[in-house]
Protein backbone atom coordinates (compact mmCIF):
# COMPACT_ATOMS: atom_id res chain seq x y z
CA UNK A 1 0.00 0.00 0.00
CA UNK A 2 1.44 3.18 -1.29
CA UNK A 3 1.95 6.10 1.54
CA UNK A 4 -1.17 8.04 -0.19
CA UNK A 5 -3.66 5.32 0.35
CA UNK A 6 -2.66 4.92 3.97
CA UNK A 7 -5.20 6.07 6.28
CA UNK A 8 -4.07 9.03 8.49
CA UNK A 9 -4.70 9.83 11.90
CA UNK A 10 -5.81 13.61 12.87
CA UNK A 11 -2.06 13.55 14.35
CA UNK A 12 -0.17 12.22 11.27
CA UNK A 13 1.14 15.46 10.37
CA UNK A 14 2.40 16.12 14.23
CA UNK A 15 4.35 13.02 14.14
CA UNK A 16 5.91 13.70 10.76
CA UNK A 17 7.11 16.99 12.02
CA UNK A 18 8.41 15.34 15.39
CA UNK A 19 10.30 13.55 12.88
CA UNK A 20 8.70 10.10 13.59
CA UNK A 21 9.64 7.15 11.76
CA UNK A 22 6.42 6.78 10.23
CA UNK A 23 5.78 2.78 9.04
CA UNK A 24 2.23 1.23 7.89
CA UNK A 25 0.44 -0.60 10.39
CA UNK A 26 -3.13 -2.18 10.08
CA UNK A 27 -3.94 0.04 6.44
CA UNK A 28 -2.43 3.29 8.45
CA UNK A 29 0.29 5.39 8.32
CA UNK A 30 2.36 5.38 11.77
CA UNK A 31 4.85 6.46 14.04
CA UNK A 32 6.61 3.38 15.07
CA UNK A 33 9.27 5.29 16.66
CA UNK A 34 10.43 9.07 17.49
CA UNK A 35 14.01 8.82 18.97
CA UNK A 36 14.73 4.62 19.69
CA UNK A 37 12.65 1.64 21.36
CA UNK A 38 14.40 1.38 24.50
CA UNK A 39 14.85 5.50 25.44
CA UNK A 40 11.27 5.26 24.48
CA UNK A 41 10.59 2.37 26.63
CA UNK A 42 12.25 3.59 29.30
CA UNK A 43 10.09 6.93 29.73
CA UNK A 44 6.99 5.14 29.65
CA UNK A 45 8.11 2.78 32.30
CA UNK A 46 9.86 5.48 34.38
CA UNK A 47 7.98 8.65 33.46
CA UNK A 48 5.16 9.36 31.38
CA UNK A 49 4.90 8.90 27.22
CA UNK A 50 2.13 9.69 24.46
CA UNK A 51 0.90 7.19 21.83
CA UNK A 52 -1.42 7.96 19.13
CA UNK A 53 -3.40 4.87 19.33
CA UNK A 54 -6.19 6.75 16.85
CA UNK A 55 -6.06 3.47 14.29
CA UNK A 56 -8.24 1.51 17.26
CA UNK A 57 -11.88 1.01 16.09
CA UNK A 58 -14.80 2.64 18.52
CA UNK A 59 -18.63 0.67 17.84
CA UNK A 60 -21.74 2.24 19.93
CA UNK A 61 -24.06 -0.48 20.55
CA UNK A 62 -27.67 1.39 21.95
CA UNK A 63 -31.26 0.46 22.37
CA UNK A 64 -32.99 -1.95 24.73
CA UNK A 65 -30.89 -5.45 23.71
CA UNK A 66 -27.65 -3.88 23.14
CA UNK A 67 -25.98 -6.19 26.72
CA UNK A 68 -28.06 -8.87 25.05
CA UNK A 69 -25.86 -8.63 21.73
CA UNK A 70 -22.95 -8.32 23.95
CA UNK A 71 -23.48 -11.08 26.14
CA UNK A 72 -24.25 -13.06 22.94
CA UNK A 73 -20.76 -12.16 21.12
CA UNK A 74 -18.58 -11.76 23.60
CA UNK A 75 -17.08 -14.32 26.06
CA UNK A 76 -17.28 -12.30 29.17
CA UNK A 77 -19.66 -11.59 31.26
CA UNK A 78 -20.98 -8.02 30.75
CA UNK A 79 -24.14 -7.88 32.73
CA UNK A 80 -21.53 -7.33 35.46
CA UNK A 81 -21.11 -4.07 34.13
CA UNK A 82 -21.94 -0.88 35.59
CA UNK A 83 -21.87 2.95 34.36
CA UNK A 84 -18.12 3.91 34.02
CA UNK A 85 -16.97 0.83 34.07
CA UNK A 86 -14.62 -1.43 31.47
CA UNK A 87 -14.26 -4.86 30.61
CA UNK A 88 -11.61 -6.91 28.85
CA UNK A 89 -13.20 -9.80 26.74
CA UNK A 90 -13.37 -11.59 23.20
CA UNK A 91 -15.42 -12.64 20.70
CA UNK A 92 -15.33 -16.36 20.19
CA UNK A 93 -15.54 -17.46 16.90
CA UNK A 94 -17.68 -20.71 15.63
CA UNK A 95 -14.81 -22.72 14.82
CA UNK A 96 -12.83 -23.18 18.26
CA UNK A 97 -10.99 -19.34 17.59
CA UNK A 98 -10.98 -15.78 17.89
CA UNK A 99 -12.72 -13.10 16.00
CA UNK A 100 -10.95 -10.46 17.87
CA UNK A 101 -10.17 -9.09 21.48
CA UNK A 102 -11.77 -6.02 22.50
CA UNK A 103 -12.72 -3.84 25.49
CA UNK A 104 -16.72 -3.24 26.36
CA UNK A 105 -17.58 0.02 27.71
CA UNK A 106 -20.99 0.52 29.49
CA UNK A 107 -21.86 4.37 28.84
CA UNK A 108 -24.95 3.71 30.02
CA UNK A 109 -27.81 0.68 30.65
CA UNK A 110 -28.60 0.98 27.27
CA UNK A 111 -25.66 2.49 25.70
CA UNK A 112 -22.20 0.34 25.06
CA UNK A 113 -18.61 1.16 23.27
CA UNK A 114 -17.17 -1.83 21.92
CA UNK A 115 -13.04 -1.30 21.04
CA UNK A 116 -11.83 -2.90 19.23
CA UNK A 117 -8.37 -3.87 16.83
CA UNK A 118 -7.12 -2.02 14.31
CA UNK A 119 -6.58 -4.02 11.74
CA UNK A 120 -9.97 -6.15 12.35
CA UNK A 121 -12.74 -2.85 12.50
CA UNK A 122 -13.75 -4.04 9.53
CA UNK A 123 -14.18 -8.17 10.32
CA UNK A 124 -15.62 -7.28 14.30
CA UNK A 125 -18.41 -4.55 12.97
CA UNK A 126 -19.31 -7.76 10.21
CA UNK A 127 -19.02 -10.41 13.01
CA UNK A 128 -21.55 -8.11 15.91
CA UNK A 129 -23.85 -7.21 12.56
CA UNK A 130 -24.74 -10.80 11.67
CA UNK A 131 -26.02 -11.33 15.45
CA UNK A 132 -27.81 -7.95 15.70
CA UNK A 133 -31.36 -10.32 15.02
CA UNK A 134 -33.16 -7.82 17.54
CA UNK A 135 -32.61 -3.87 16.19
CA UNK A 136 -29.53 -2.79 18.45
CA UNK A 137 -28.27 0.24 17.23
CA UNK A 138 -24.95 0.02 15.53
CA UNK A 139 -22.83 3.23 15.47
CA UNK A 140 -19.12 2.72 13.68
CA UNK A 141 -17.38 6.02 15.10
CA UNK A 142 -13.67 4.56 14.20
CA UNK A 143 -12.85 7.37 11.50
CA UNK A 144 -14.42 10.39 13.78
CA UNK A 145 -12.67 9.01 17.18
CA UNK A 146 -9.22 9.86 18.31
CA UNK A 147 -7.68 8.36 21.20
CA UNK A 148 -4.65 8.76 22.99
CA UNK A 149 -2.34 6.05 25.58
CA UNK A 150 -0.97 8.24 28.16
CA UNK A 151 1.06 5.95 29.61
CA UNK A 152 3.29 5.76 32.90
CA UNK A 153 3.80 6.81 36.44
CA UNK A 154 3.88 10.21 36.04
CA UNK A 155 0.30 10.52 33.75
CA UNK A 156 -2.04 11.40 36.50
CA UNK A 157 -0.30 14.51 37.76
CA UNK A 158 0.51 15.77 34.04
CA UNK A 159 -3.03 15.13 33.55
CA UNK A 160 -4.84 16.12 36.90
CA UNK A 161 -3.54 19.10 35.52
CA UNK A 162 -7.03 19.71 32.66
CA UNK A 163 -9.40 17.89 34.06
CA UNK A 164 -12.03 18.27 37.59
CA UNK A 165 -12.01 14.30 36.78
CA UNK A 166 -10.06 12.94 40.32
CA UNK A 167 -7.52 11.15 38.35
CA UNK A 168 -5.86 9.60 41.27
CA UNK A 169 -9.24 8.09 42.71
CA UNK A 170 -10.02 6.08 39.42
CA UNK A 171 -9.80 2.06 39.63
CA UNK A 172 -8.17 0.55 36.86
CA UNK A 173 -10.48 -0.31 34.29
CA UNK A 174 -12.79 2.63 35.13
CA UNK A 175 -13.73 5.42 33.24
CA UNK A 176 -15.17 8.98 33.54
CA UNK A 177 -16.64 11.21 31.06
CA UNK A 178 -16.39 15.09 31.50
CA UNK A 179 -14.14 18.54 30.18
CA UNK A 180 -10.93 17.38 29.83
CA UNK A 181 -8.32 20.50 28.47
CA UNK A 182 -11.33 22.83 28.03
CA UNK A 183 -12.87 20.78 25.65
CA UNK A 184 -16.32 18.82 26.79
CA UNK A 185 -17.58 14.74 26.61
CA UNK A 186 -14.23 13.36 26.83
CA UNK A 187 -13.91 9.75 28.05
CA UNK A 188 -10.81 9.56 30.33
CA UNK A 189 -10.09 5.75 30.86
CA UNK A 190 -8.03 4.26 33.37
CA UNK A 191 -6.64 1.88 31.27
CA UNK A 192 -3.78 0.82 28.74
CA UNK A 193 -1.51 -1.59 27.26
CA UNK A 194 1.85 -1.25 29.33
CA UNK A 195 1.35 -2.11 33.12
CA UNK A 196 3.02 0.78 33.93
CA UNK A 197 -0.26 3.09 34.80
CA UNK A 198 -1.85 5.85 32.65
CA UNK A 199 -4.74 6.92 30.92
CA UNK A 200 -6.36 6.43 27.69
CA UNK A 201 -8.59 9.55 26.42
CA UNK A 202 -11.29 9.78 23.95
CA UNK A 203 -12.31 12.30 22.11
CA UNK A 204 -13.57 14.15 18.60
CA UNK A 205 -11.20 14.27 16.02
CA UNK A 206 -11.53 17.96 15.52
CA UNK A 207 -10.14 18.40 19.08
CA UNK A 208 -6.78 16.05 18.87
CA UNK A 209 -3.82 19.18 18.13
CA UNK A 210 -6.10 21.30 21.00
CA UNK A 211 -5.45 18.03 23.36
CA UNK A 212 -1.91 16.86 22.10
CA UNK A 213 -0.78 20.14 22.85
CA UNK A 214 -2.46 20.76 26.19
CA UNK A 215 -1.18 17.05 27.69
CA UNK A 216 2.19 18.02 26.31
CA UNK A 217 2.35 21.37 28.01
CA UNK A 218 0.80 19.63 31.33
CA UNK A 219 3.47 16.98 31.06
CA UNK A 220 6.60 19.28 30.40
CA UNK A 221 7.91 19.29 34.24
CA UNK A 222 7.41 15.50 33.59
CA UNK A 223 9.39 15.32 30.34
CA UNK A 224 6.97 13.73 28.64
CA UNK A 225 7.68 12.66 25.10
CA UNK A 226 5.99 11.32 21.91
CA UNK A 227 5.88 7.21 21.93
CA UNK A 228 5.75 5.27 18.70
CA UNK A 229 4.18 1.33 18.03
CA UNK A 230 7.64 -0.27 18.68
CA UNK A 231 7.82 0.33 22.29
CA UNK A 232 3.78 -0.19 22.77
CA UNK A 233 5.02 -4.14 21.89
CA UNK A 234 8.06 -4.17 24.51
CA UNK A 235 5.69 -2.62 26.88
CA UNK A 236 3.00 -5.02 26.20
CA UNK A 237 5.08 -8.32 25.99
CA UNK A 238 7.28 -7.15 29.62
CA UNK A 239 3.53 -7.27 30.94
CA UNK A 240 2.43 -10.77 29.06
CA UNK A 241 -0.47 -9.23 27.05
CA UNK A 242 -1.67 -10.94 24.53
CA UNK A 243 -1.37 -9.43 21.11
CA UNK A 244 -3.94 -9.89 18.41
CA UNK A 245 -2.41 -11.95 15.20
CA UNK A 246 0.49 -12.84 17.38
CA UNK A 247 -0.76 -14.65 20.62
CA UNK A 248 -4.80 -15.03 19.29
CA UNK A 249 -6.27 -15.54 16.19
CA UNK A 250 -9.00 -17.19 14.66
CA UNK A 251 -7.34 -20.83 15.18
CA UNK A 252 -6.40 -20.14 18.82
CA UNK A 253 -8.80 -20.88 21.52
CA UNK A 254 -9.41 -18.36 25.09
CA UNK A 255 -8.63 -21.50 26.77
CA UNK A 256 -5.22 -22.58 25.16
CA UNK A 257 -4.42 -18.41 25.22
CA UNK A 258 -4.81 -18.33 29.01
CA UNK A 259 -7.87 -16.13 28.79
CA UNK A 260 -10.48 -18.86 30.51
CA UNK A 261 -10.59 -15.58 33.19
CA UNK A 262 -12.46 -13.50 30.58
CA UNK A 263 -14.49 -17.34 29.54
CA UNK A 264 -17.49 -16.76 31.12
CA UNK A 265 -19.55 -20.62 31.28
CA UNK A 266 -22.59 -19.00 33.50
CA UNK A 267 -23.89 -17.47 30.24
CA UNK A 268 -24.46 -18.92 26.68
CA UNK A 269 -22.53 -17.63 24.00
CA UNK A 270 -21.33 -18.09 20.37
CA UNK A 271 -19.67 -21.79 20.43
CA UNK A 272 -19.69 -21.28 24.29
CA UNK A 273 -20.41 -25.63 24.74
CA UNK A 274 -17.10 -26.00 22.53
CA UNK A 275 -15.21 -24.31 24.76
CA UNK A 276 -16.61 -25.63 27.73
CA UNK A 277 -16.00 -29.02 26.75
CA UNK A 278 -12.24 -27.86 25.76
CA UNK A 279 -11.93 -26.85 29.02
CA UNK A 280 -13.27 -29.66 30.95
CA UNK A 281 -11.13 -32.56 28.55
CA UNK A 282 -8.03 -30.30 29.13
CA UNK A 283 -5.82 -28.70 26.28
CA UNK A 284 -3.23 -30.13 24.53
CA UNK A 285 -0.86 -26.89 24.14
CA UNK A 286 -0.43 -23.68 26.36
CA UNK A 287 0.54 -20.09 25.66
CA UNK A 288 3.35 -19.75 28.54
CA UNK A 289 6.07 -17.06 29.03
CA UNK A 290 9.83 -18.08 28.65
CA UNK A 291 13.07 -16.36 28.48
CA UNK A 292 16.32 -17.52 26.81
CA UNK A 293 18.74 -19.22 28.61
CA UNK A 294 21.12 -19.49 25.44
CA UNK A 295 22.04 -16.34 24.09
CA UNK A 296 19.60 -15.50 20.93
CA UNK A 297 16.44 -13.33 20.66
CA UNK A 298 13.14 -15.58 19.22
CA UNK A 299 10.64 -13.47 16.85
CA UNK A 300 7.15 -14.00 16.07
CA UNK A 301 7.02 -17.47 13.96
CA UNK A 302 9.59 -19.17 14.91
CA UNK A 303 9.26 -23.37 15.81
CA UNK A 304 9.44 -24.90 19.05
CA UNK A 305 11.12 -28.06 18.57
CA UNK A 306 12.33 -31.59 20.18
CA UNK A 307 15.06 -32.76 20.35
CA UNK A 308 15.09 -34.65 17.22
CA UNK A 309 14.17 -31.23 15.91
CA UNK A 310 10.35 -32.09 15.29
CA UNK A 311 8.39 -29.18 15.59
CA UNK A 312 5.92 -29.24 18.54
CA UNK A 313 5.06 -25.79 19.16
CA UNK A 314 5.72 -21.68 18.05
CA UNK A 315 6.77 -18.45 19.17
CA UNK A 316 4.20 -15.63 19.12
CA UNK A 317 6.04 -12.80 20.32
CA UNK A 318 9.68 -12.04 21.52
CA UNK A 319 12.48 -9.87 21.96
CA UNK A 320 15.04 -8.18 24.10
CA UNK A 321 13.12 -6.55 27.20
CA UNK A 322 14.76 -3.33 27.61
CA UNK A 323 13.69 -3.65 31.62
CA UNK A 324 14.86 -6.76 32.34
CA UNK A 325 18.09 -6.96 29.65
CA UNK A 326 17.58 -10.40 28.63
CA UNK A 327 15.55 -12.12 25.63
CA UNK A 328 11.86 -12.51 26.67
CA UNK A 329 9.01 -14.09 24.84
CA UNK A 330 5.73 -15.40 25.05
CA UNK A 331 4.69 -19.32 23.19
CA UNK A 332 2.43 -21.87 22.30
CA UNK A 333 3.92 -25.34 23.79
CA UNK A 334 2.90 -28.95 24.79
CA UNK A 335 0.54 -28.60 28.16
CA UNK A 336 3.08 -31.13 29.80
CA UNK A 337 5.97 -29.12 29.09
CA UNK A 338 4.58 -26.18 30.14
CA UNK A 339 5.17 -26.35 33.85
CA UNK A 340 6.84 -23.48 35.67
CA UNK A 341 11.27 -24.54 35.50
CA UNK A 342 10.31 -26.65 32.55
CA UNK A 343 13.25 -25.81 29.48
CA UNK A 344 12.20 -26.68 25.66
CA UNK A 345 14.20 -25.50 22.20
CA UNK A 346 13.41 -23.13 19.93
CA UNK A 347 14.48 -23.15 16.25
CA UNK A 348 16.78 -20.00 15.71
CA UNK A 349 18.16 -19.46 12.27
CA UNK A 350 20.12 -22.80 12.27
CA UNK A 351 20.83 -23.64 15.96
CA UNK A 352 18.20 -25.20 18.90
CA UNK A 353 18.79 -22.53 21.52
CA UNK A 354 17.62 -23.52 24.86
CA UNK A 355 14.78 -21.11 27.01
CA UNK A 356 12.76 -21.76 30.04
CA UNK A 357 9.48 -21.51 30.99
CA UNK A 358 8.44 -18.52 33.57
CA UNK A 359 5.59 -16.52 35.15
CA UNK A 360 3.97 -13.91 33.72
CA UNK A 361 4.19 -11.01 33.48
CA UNK A 362 7.49 -10.93 33.49
CA UNK A 363 7.52 -7.58 35.26
CA UNK A 364 5.54 -7.25 38.51
CA UNK A 365 4.10 -4.21 38.53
Amino acid sequence: MTEEKLKRTALTDVHVKLGAKMVPFAGYNMPVQYVGINAEHETVRNGMGVFDVSHMGEFILKGDNALDLIQRVTSNDASKLFDGKVQYSCLPNETGGIVDDLLVYRLNEKTYMLVVNASNIEKDWNWVSKYNTKGVEMIDISDNTTLLAVQGPKAAAALQKLTDIKLADMEYYSFKSGTFAGVPNVIVSATGYTGAGGFEIYFENQYAEKIWDAVFAAGEEFNIKPIGLGARDTLRLEMGFCLYGNEIDDTTSPIEAGLGWITKFAKEFTNSAALKAQKEAGIKRKLVGFEMIDKGIARHGYDVVDESGAKIGVVTSGTQSPTLQKAIGIAYIPTDLAKEGNEFLIAIRDKHLKARVIKMPFLSK
